[in-house]
């Protein structure tokens, strides 16, 4: 191995740790001593009811850890988003979690909470996946009412996509275990299926304070909306349970029952480990965004056997694709290829640039594709699509709409793997979260923006120069370098998988190591939905 393979070994496993230690301070929610003070109720932490639902030795994967990280610092903010969510497996059938966090403002609704959780509900009406709402909340958060209440993507869509989940023949389970109130409790009650934990658990329009405020009623909350009312009395909810792990037994107890789903039929074979070893992914991947390497060498360390059918391999070669399997399941790779090419012309070509003839092939293969019945796994590092007055007259705008076009209605599953820079149109034309991807996930070296930090600093930096200049301020040499550092700062920041994920514009951040385990996820979870739409590119210029 030479040196450039071990700076960028050291570099990636850095980037892996913080990684970890990110995601160990997620896990403890809103602290330790909120988690005590569950257990001392007799409750347990979001995290440890999954941990007992879902089978043991099975894989799991986590949607949204990072939801919320930076955001509401003047609200003591929102870990998780306040909402754990994972898709794994519950008696053997892929199932797909939600349950509120009530270590973080006792399980508060904010905005992003909301956002979160309609993500989960997509994910099960996509995949027609059984979802289960583990419930322990105390409501919208109010001093953020204005940006969670009334809008198409706020809170009372959650309540729409149950009706419509419901009607399409998707499980839905709910266990109140905690809290449910007001808007709240039309969750657990428009599923299939509704329980609540004996004296933890209570679901009511209004709390006892309110019911005292608005109509004088003295009334304790347990009488008002507790399991013995709602199991005995108003027929609410159809089990009571002793404790949070009786419910959860008695989930595990209907999720063994349920009958088998119609395949959409997707190929699987024997699974087989890559011929090449995995980990030196992390000494290939270079530490600096716009260094060159091979994306042939991060896909043998992907697919099975490290066998890869290339489709087109001498044409439009800033784009690879081709047909694979991971994890057993055949797959259709669209990515992009990071090293300086040439052309038969003797033109060099940029690595991480999409030219005219690499989006008519990748057009081609999606299409293919298609037919074929083949999910699409799209690896990013793009910078965009080619510039200049060659690209433009050659139509790359065009070609680089035909691309889009094909993304866009593409109706078998897609699986978007950031990996590298994700920057403007490239973002678009290589499935990002725009265009419906099943997952879309981030490695910790991944980029997202309009443009690469430096060039949009230097951009943002002429245009304030400029603008203080008008003003008739004096901005010497000094004052400018000045400028381009702090927002270079602040754009730096922003690229952050990091910000990005908080967001949810990725799914999740990941090892690369675990990019086998959530592609094969998310198509086994894809393949409980047969496809019933055509591939149709619609029109456009040819």
């Amino acid at each position: 191995m030479d040196i450039n393979f071990n700076k960028n070994e050291d570099y990636n496993k850095l980037l892996i740790s913080n990684l970890k230690q990110r995601f160990a301070k997620v896990r403890v929610g809103g602290g330790e001593k909120r988690i005590e003070k569950l257990h001392n109720e007799g409750k347990m932490t979001a995290r440890e009811r999954i941990d007992y639902l879902l089978d043991a030795k099975a894989n799991s994967i986590e949607i949204g850890a990072f939801v919320g990280e930076g955001m509401y610092a003047e609200h003591g903010g929102c870990p998780s988003g306040g909402v754990v969510v994972k898709i794994g497996y519950i008696k053997g059938k892929q199932c797909i979690v939600v349950a509120n966090d009530a270590t973080v403002k006792a399980g508060a609704w904010f905005p992003i909470t909301a956002k979160k959780n309609l993500r989960a509900q997509e994910i099960a009406m996509e995949n027609r996946l059984p979802i289960i709402y583990l419930v322990d909340s105390a409501g919208v958060y109010l001093p953020l009412q204005d940006e969670i209440f009334p809008d198409k993507e706020h809170f009372g869509r959650i309540f729409r996509n149950n009706a419509q989940i419901s009607s399409m023949g998707i499980t839905q389970i709910a266990s109140v275990m905690g809290s449910c109130v007001a808007g709240g409790a039309y969750l657990p009650i428009m599923s299939d299926e509704a329980m609540i934990v004996d004296k933890t658990g209570s679901i009511f329009l209004a709390g006892s304070y309110l019911v005292k405020a608005a109509i004088g009623e003295s009334i304790d909350n347990e009488t008002l909306g507790g399991a013995t009312t709602h199991s005995e009395i108003s027929g609410v909810t159809d089990y009571k349970a002793k404790d949070d792990k009786d419910a959860l037994n008695r989930i595990k107890s209907i999720v063994s029952k349920i009958g088998d789903y119609d395949k959409a039929g997707f190929n699987r074979e024997k699974s087989q480990k890559p011929a090449f070893d995995e980990k030196e992914i992390y000494g290939i991947l270079p530490k600096a965004r716009n260094e060159q390497y091979d994306m042939m060498e991060i896909i043998n360390r992907l697919v099975d056997n490290s066998e890869f059918d290339t489709y087109k391999d001498g044409y439009g070669q800033t784009i690879i694709t081709g047909y694979a399997r991971i994890d057993g399941w055949a797959v259709g790779i669209v990515a992009n290829q990071r090293k300086v090419v040439k052309t038969k012309g003797g033109e060099m070509r940029f690595g991480g640039v999409i030219y005219s003839d690499s989006a008519d092939k990748a057009t081609r293969f999606i299409a293919n594709c298609n037919q074929k019945k083949i999910p699409l796994v799209f690896i990013q590092d793009v910078t965009g699509f080619m510039v200049g007055s060659k690209s433009e007259h050659g139509g790359i705008i065009k070609d680089g709409a035909k691309m889009v076009n094909a993304v866009a209605n593409s109706v078998v599953p897609k699986f978007t793997v950031i990996i590298g820079n994700s920057y403007g149109a490239g973002n678009y034309a290589m499935c990002g979260k725009a265009y419906d991807p099943r997952l879309i996930f981030a490695w910790p070296s991944a980029e997202l923006a309009v443009m690469g930090g430096i060039q949009a600093a230097k951009v943002l930096a002429q245009i304030e120069t400029s603008s203080l200049k008008a003003k008739g301020e004096v901005v010497d040499e000094a004052k400018e370098k000045e400028l381009f550092n702090k927002i270079k700062a602040r754009y730096d920041e922003q690229v952050s998988p990091y910000y990005a994920a908080s967001r949810l514009w990725t799914d999740a951040i990941i090892d690369p190591l675990d990019t086998r385990t959530w592609i094969s996820m998310g198509i086994e979870a894809a393949n409980h939905s047969p496809i019933e739409k055509k591939f149709n590119l619609g029109v456009i210029q040819v």
